[in-house]
């Protein structure tokens, strides 16, 4: 074993970069007995050449200049991890240009890129590999591609965003405010400065993009995903969901439909959802993510572990790196199509609209505390063809002076419940916006 190895440059030094450096070091000689050659990391490009990673960097080069690396004739394959939109576009647009395979982490840019980015590799014969841009040290996307690759995909459920699952978690175990455990979170390190993009379902809604894809060939961008975040829950939800029997998470969904006359759509969507307390997506707790799919083949199957953090990151960058590595000593690119469907297959799909949707949902109303405004509640919905299952009236707040009014409703189109809440939202019994959680049932 041993000779030349490939040689690998790595972009971006941060904690996954540093976790990549780690597992190359310390696992290097398995690497090695499983290619039969090294991966030989010889270059490293950060803007902070400064700060001590405590890893060591004996033996490779460390400077600033990304674009040197880039084309840099003894770099084979180019790591990004640098994340973000634009500089990481373009410098991965350049290594293909220069025949580089690239392995990246970076869910953002190929949800929105991903299109120009995987074009630009088949016209140039190389790789994009990607497993450490979705569930972290999860193999889902190599799960997809090849070990479900026989099965048309019916549905996915998906745990994707350790930062919400983990604030969910502990509104529940303590019953805190929302904002009260954000700054735990933050404090602890499972949630950055500003966590927008977790807590506001934008993470999810990224990597769910490249999961539509994979599962049923759909080519569409993140942005056409409907998305919700978790920022208006509260106490009251967590404790009303434990009564009916559920729990919250926030689940990233998507399943595949076609209508009677055989045209194929695509149920997209982000959000919190009430799911049953007794199902397997229920018991992911903490910082944890899983992703449930169901093919009509293989059946349901499910996929758990850290969806975040150096090390199990890392070792999906450092997978990745194993295979492109092989292909690259086979003379060869493009084994397994990156999305799964060849690249001509991936068509335009048009999505279910949110008011299509057919199922129960939560409400929460803040209503007067005066007699009859239940009735009057429930009077609407019945106009709409929204029947009432169970309702729980809470205790009156005396600051507003208004009662919280918990309604679960039995199976309803969206379209009716929304319309029926844009009516009771305007009665001068209402206080404040009607809150709603769908519930999933079937996962």
């Amino acid at each position: 074993m041993g000779g030349s190895g490939v040689g690998i440059g790595l972009v971006g030094l941060g904690t996954i970069g540093t976790g990549v450096v780690k597992v190359l070091r310390r696992n290097g000689a398995v690497i090695e007995q499983r290619l039969g050659f090294p991966l030989r990391l010889l270059r490293i490009a950060d803007l902070d050449t400064g700060r001590d990673r405590g890893v060591d960097l004996s033996g490779m080069r460390f400077d600033s200049d990304a674009e040197a690396l880039v084309d840099d004739p003894e770099v084979q394959i180019v790591i990004e991890l640098i994340g973000g939109y634009d500089v990481a576009r373009r410098l991965t647009l350049r290594a293909i240009e220069r025949g580089k395979h690239v392995v990246t982490a970076n869910k953002a840019l190929l949800a929105l890129h991903g299109k120009e980015i995987f074009d630009a590799a088949a016209r140039r014969g190389v790789d994009v590999a990607f497993e450490a841009s979705v569930g972290g040290g999860i193999p889902i996307l190599r799960s997809m591609r090849e070990g479900l690759a026989a099965n048309r995909i019916q549905s996915l459920h998906g745990i994707m965003n350790g930062t919400t699952n983990y604030v969910l978690t502990e509104m529940e175990r303590t019953g805190e405010a929302f904002e009260v455990v954000v700054k735990r979170a933050q404090e602890l390190g499972y949630a950055e400065a500003d966590p927008s993009f977790d807590l506001d379902g934008i993470d999810a809604a990224h990597k769910l993009t490249l999961l539509v894809a994979m599962a049923f060939g759909a080519d569409l961008t993140f942005k056409d995903i409907p998305t919700e975040g978790i920022r208006g829950l509260t106490p009251l939800d967590f404790e009303a969901a434990a009564r009916f029997g559920y729990r919250i998470k926030l689940l990233a969904i998507a399943k595949e439909h076609e209508d009677e006359g055989g045209a194929e759509r695509i149920e997209a969507r982000v959000h919190p959802t009430m799911i049953p307390a007794e199902s397997l997506l229920a018991k992911v707790d903490g910082a944890m993510n899983a992703i449930a799919v169901h093919g009509d083949a293989v059946g349901p199957t499910l996929f758990y572990g850290a969806g975040a953090g150096e090390l199990p990151t890392a070792s999906a960058v450092v997978a990745d790196l194993m295979e492109v590595a092989r292909e690259i000593r086979r003379g060869s690119a493009g084994r397994v199509s990156p999305l799964s469907y060849l690249p001509e297959a991936l068509t335009a799909k048009p999505l279910v609209p949110l008011g299509d949707l057919h199922g129960r949902c939560y409400l929460v109303f803040s209503a007067a505390d005066r007699p009859g405004v239940l009735g009057q509640l429930a009077s609407v919905l019945g106009e709409h063809q929204i029947s009432i299952e169970s309702v729980i009236q809470q205790r009156r707040d005396e600051a507003s002076g208004s009662v919280p009014i918990v309604v679960l409703t039995h199976p309803a189109r969206e379209r009716a419940v929304r319309e029926a809440l844009a009516r009771i939202d305007h009665m001068p019994e209402v206080t404040a916006p009607t809150r709603l959680i769908r519930i999933e049932e079937e996962l």
